[in-house]
């Protein structure tokens, strides 16, 4: 009788043993998207390690909330970046009738700046543009002269305030583009990843913006632009994003419009040895981000991807 009781717990312990294995293979079958997250984040971890400058880095999955993130919190110098708030400004005060779209605006020979493909060699002896077409020029190109007749236009004070009244403390327009002496005493256009993330999070949700002045601000920043985050991307993905340029420091925010799990990636680098380096980063990183969320995109639940050969 020993024995029997004795081969019985033998027994029950077996059965036991073969249901946590069971479980635990369950387990594993449900967080199969978690270790692709952990590899995401030791492939970002090893670009990071290779960059010779100061990296930041939020990305947010829309579909399930899941962040990744990298100096979150630090400021960075956003360079034509901030140009994701003057547009927003654009068209929030046209949705509060402030300004029209379609209303023309003067270009002045003493509006005219420096880093710009377009505005700076036109306007002889007179031109007129759209605000809606300096936005473009903005996005597409990043005129600075286009730049700055959209700030005179707004309010460099009403984009601040804007900004702040969505909680966004450290995204600040401090200046206007080409401003040498201002950048020589220390303002800066500046934002972190955290906040340049949330700011493009909340007009997605449509917290800020109409339904219709929300789609034509997406369909601006998404137009075909030279970017690292739209280069990192298959063809046919939609990516509206504004990259930036200045010494030491490269940086570009977007928003990836994928069916299933469309994610905002912002990408800022700083005290760069190497300016192209920076780019490079930025699109490594995105590559590596395309990579996981494609998959994901594409993936039933166990992983398989079903598609025609």
């Amino acid at each position: 009788m020993a024995n029997f009781f004795k081969g019985r717990k033998a027994t029950c312990l077996l059965v036991a043993l073969l249901m946590i294995s069971i479980s635990a293979g369950l387990l594993s079958a449900d967080n199969k998207a978690n270790l692709l997250e952990k590899r995401l984040i030791g492939e970002i971890k090893s670009i990071d390690d290779q960059l010779d400058g100061l990296l930041g880095l939020a990305i947010k999955d829309l579909s399930t909330g899941r962040t990744i993130f990298v100096n979150e919190n630090e400021v960075f110098p956003q360079a034509s970046s901030i140009k994701i708030a003057v547009l927003l400004e654009v068209f929030k005060q046209a949705e509060e009738g402030q300004l029209k779209l379609d209303e023309f605006i003067n270009l002045t020979p003493e509006a005219k700046v420096g880093g710009g493909l377009i505005l700076a060699y036109l306007g002889y002896p007179s031109l007129k543009m759209s605000i809606r077409d300096l936005a473009v020029l903005m996005v597409v190109l990043s005129d600075n002269t286009a730049t700055n007749l959209l700030i005179d236009r707004v309010g460099m004070k009403n984009v601040n305030s804007r900004l702040k009244s969505l909680g966004l403390n450290q995204t600040r327009l401090e200046r206007k583009m080409m401003d040498v002496k201002a950048a020589e005493e220390g303002r800066e256009n500046i934002s972190t990843p955290l906040e340049m993330m949330t700011l493009l999070e909340k007009i997605y949700k449509g917290q800020i913006l109409s339904s219709a002045s929300r789609q034509e601000f997406f369909n601006i920043l998404a137009l075909p632009k030279d970017s690292p985050l739209q280069k990192a991307v298959a063809e046919g993905v939609v990516v509206a994003d504004k990259p930036g340029e200045l010494e030491a420091v490269r940086c570009d925010s977007g928003l990836v419009f994928l069916k299933k799990h469309p994610y905002i990636i912002c990408v800022m680098t700083t005290y760069l040895k190497s300016e192209a380096e920076g780019n490079a980063t930025i699109k490594k990183i995105g590559q590596a981000a395309f990579s996981y969320f494609d998959r994901l995109e594409r993936s039933s639940e166990y992983g398989r991807v079903v598609s025609e050969k």
